[in-house]
């Protein structure tokens, strides 16, 4: 009642000031006036009413109703749904209104949210994965799985994508994938495990993009899109999770949202430790030997996300603000056990800890600014986005080593390292983009796009043998390191419509300038190219609940600058990890084949695709006295197939399962390299969501992920399965929500695989605290 009467004051004082209107009229426009009252015919002063056509999301008109609940809006001629909000009713919809004189409603009943409690309602919501001629468009808040995560936790939750125990994606078995924040490019996307699951209304896979799109990346794009806020008037919610170690999630959600503006606002914290291990065995065939070594882990990162932005609208005219803040600070201690033996006499020839205290501060912001311009014809727009975004992670190392032994020394390590790491992103776009509709259903669309990235990363090592002679500076590890590229672009997408056949054509041009520079060695690697991207799409639809699609695009995946660059990670000194910098660009062509069914309960979408990919990235492992290197290197070619099929069906009003079966073929040649570097092998992942409605308002809901083998240049991922159950009450229709899931309820989720050539084998393991259980709570207002 307190917030009831707060919000009436607040509308009222907006409408006092004339902030409240409607749309002007003139000779073409009708006024269309009702009356809101409740159950008990009584009016329901300063209701909020808008009318929407189409499927916009923006009003036509908005006004808001007297001190007596009369409303009236004004209107050009045409087919309009009419909304009714306001705070403590349920929302009010009247759809397929035919306005082509004036129009009187009369008296309109809106039902008190308290009294719908008791009733049963049948409604419809957005389903988990919906498909389209472009890919896939997840809906993250109906995966209970999500509740407290980020946003790699959504994406291992959707099909075809596996998350790599590091972060990485691949997607249908290729690891380069362009990931934007809102449709752009964003340095933020360096460090998705930063941004929270709450924070996202969409996730767009994109699968074959066409012209519109960049060409980057060789198995497509994925979109992340942040909420912006609500429903016209004032939308407030908030949430918490605390869950297993102690891991908690908290956030908060404000909007405000008019005719003329929306602002919009969300802060979360999210403090998360985690414990986990790693083991690592190798033989080295030449040298008899065999190295085992274990590294125990516990960390805690404490992140601060905002979120914020406003959207002004003035006649055809739209002015947007977006901004993304994150401050976060990443604490871990790493204990490295190593123990090298002779085979033959199974002595122990080398023998040590290592204990790694790493503090690593991550600061990033991401600002947009965008003009857009509608027409009185909807299907003709103008679009400019100019966007800068950072990030700065500075980590500091401090390593004590205790040789000749299993156990650390109390009265001190025998040498230590330290090292500290600052490392800085830059991401500029400017964008525009604009869309002509021509005579018969034809579109023409075309734009032209700069995309520039600046990339610095300082690594200063020292170490300490000696306490007399302290920390000494290795010049041969520390190094200076930078990194630019620019893209500039332009595209042209023409495309028509029918009621049987859709087909889109395109061709983009991508001129690029990379430069690579070494600081103590004074080296610097320039490049210099230009290509051009065709693309089609095509969709014919056999029956109206039936389509066919065929997708054909031209792609590159540039080495990013964390693949070129050539410092060593000195976390465990026998097994180095580092960048290549002369990698070059691969060349991708990607075509697809797909089949769409959809029912008023059921949708199935099965895609058949294939890749062809010139010059594949992968990594290479190979021994150097005893100490492995891993980096990436330019392969021939390798070759992708395999069938998605992605399918939702509701069984039952209380029963629906989502699920997904994605199988492919990979062959990997390397020969250029050497012969052992060809491989080939079968791979798939399956999810399965099922989702019971219980009664007294109860969800239960299960998540099944299983994700086979994958071979890679040199070996093979292993499998990765584990299930997840998540139960969710919902009270006061829907405005309040308490949720329990268990992750991982039989704890068998590990990243592990092998590297095997003529010369050595080597296996490895990493198993993270996944069994855990959340509890969340969340409110709107």
């Amino acid at each position: 009642m307190i917030k009831k009467v707060f919000y009436i004051l607040v509308v009222y004082f907006l409408a006092l000031n004339g902030t409240v209107v409607s749309a002007q009229s003139d000779s073409d426009s009708y006024t269309i006036t009702g009356k809101a009252l409740d159950e008990s015919d009584q009016p329901v002063p300063f209701v909020q009413v808008a009318l929407y056509s189409g499927n916009k999301s923006q009003p036509d008109a908005f006004a808001s109703a007297d001190i007596n609940g009369n409303f009236s809006l004004t209107t050009e001629g045409g087919l309009y749904t009419l909304k009714i909000f306001m705070v403590g009713y349920a929302d009010k919809e009247i759809t397929d209104i035919n306005i082509n004189s004036n129009v009187k409603l009369g008296g309109v009943k809106l039902i008190e949210e308290s009294q719908q409690l008791d009733e049963v309602v049948v409604e419809a919501s957005r389903p988990m994965t919906t498909t389209n001629m472009e890919g896939l468009v997840i809906n993250p808040g109906r995966n209970l799985s999500n509740l407290g995560g980020t946003v790699l936790d959504i994406l291992r939750n959707t099909p075809s994508i596996r998350v790599g125990d590091d972060g990485g994606i691949s997607l249908r078995g290729s690891t380069g994938t362009n990931v934007l924040i809102n449709g752009r490019n964003s340095s933020l996307t360096q460090n998705l495990d930063r941004i929270p699951a709450s924070a996202v209304e969409q996730i767009k896979v994109i699968n074959n993009p066409n012209a519109r799109y960049d060409a980057e990346a060789e198995a497509g794009i994925i979109d992340i899109v942040l909420k912006k806020g609500g429903d016209l008037g004032t939308n407030f919610g908030m949430d918490a999770l605390y869950g297993t170690r102690g891991r908690m999630n908290a956030g908060a959600q404000l909007s405000h949202r008019t005719l003329n503006y929306n602002l919009y606002g969300g802060y979360n914290l999210r403090r998360w430790p985690r414990i986990g291990t790693n083991t690592i065995e190798r033989e080295i065939y030449a040298d008899g030997e065999s190295l085992n070594q274990q590294t125990d882990s516990r960390s805690e990162d404490l992140s601060h996300t905002f979120n914020y932005g406003a959207d002004y609208y003035f006649g055809k005219n739209i002015l947007s603000y977006e901004g993304v803040l994150n401050k976060s600070l990443d604490e871990q201690v790493d204990n490295l056990y190593s123990n090298l033996t002779d085979n033959n006499t199974n002595l122990s020839l080398l023998e040590y800890v290592r204990i790694n205290n790493e503090s690593e501060t991550d600061d990033g912001m991401d600002n947009a600014l965008i003009y857009e311009r509608t027409f009185d014809n909807k299907e003709r727009s103008f679009k400019f986005i100019a966007s800068q975004s950072y990030t700065n992670q500075f980590k500091t190392q401090n390593i004590d080593i205790y040789r000749n032994t299993s156990t650390p020394d109390p009265d001190g390590a025998d040498a230590q390292e330290r090292s500290t790491t600052d490392e800085k992103r830059y991401t500029y776009v400017f964008q525009a983009d604009y869309v002509h509709p021509l005579q018969n259903k034809v579109k023409l669309e075309t734009g032209l796009k700069s995309n520039i990235r600046n990339f610095s990363y300082d690594f200063d090592y020292s170490r300490m043998e000696n306490p007399d002679d302290g920390f000494i500076n290795d010049p041969a590890i520390s190094n200076e390191f930078e990194y630019q590229d620019r893209i500039h672009a332009g595209y042209l997408v023409a495309s028509k419509t029918s009621e049987k056949f859709n087909y889109t054509v395109g061709l983009r041009g991508e001129y690029t300038t990379l430069e690579l520079y070494q600081y103590n060695t004074n080296e610097r690697n320039r490049q210099r190219y230009f290509n051009l991207f065709p693309s089609v799409q095509m969709l014919y639809r056999i029956t109206p609940k039936q389509a066919l699609k065929l997708t054909y695009s031209r792609r590159i995946d540039r080495p990013r600058a964390w693949r070129l660059n050539p410092f060593p990670n000195i976390t465990d000194s026998l097994s180095v990890r580092r960048g290549n910098p002369n990698l070059q660009p691969e060349m991708i062509n990607s075509m697809e084949f797909g089949h769409v069914y959809e029912a008023s309960r059921t949708s199935i979408a099965t895609n058949f695709f294939y890749r062809y990919t010139s010059g594949q990235m992968d990594y290479i492992t190979f021994v150097e006295d005893g100490i492995s290197y891993s980096q990436p290197a330019n392969l021939n070619n390798s070759q992708s197939y395999g069938v998605e099929i992605i399918g939702t069906s509701e069984f039952t009003p209380w029963w629906t399962v989502t699920g997904s079966v994605t199988g492919f073929g990979i062959t990997v040649d390397g020969s250029n390299l050497s012969e052992e570097f060809v491989n080939s092998g079968y791979a798939m992942n399956t999810k399965i969501t099922t989702d019971f409605k219980l009664p007294l308002n109860i969800t239960f809901q299960m998540v099944f992920n299983y994700e086979s083998p994958e071979i890679e240049a040199q070996g093979k991922d292993l499998a990765q399965y584990y299930l997840d159950a998540s139960i969710q009450k919902s009270f006061f229709n829907k405005k309040a929500v308490l949720s329990v899931s268990a992750r991982d309820i039989f704890d068998t989720r590990q990243f592990a695989g092998y590297n095997q050539t003529n010369t050595f084998t080597q296996s490895f393991v990493r198993k993270r605290e996944t069994q855990i259980v959340l509890v969340s709570a969340r409110i709107n207002f």
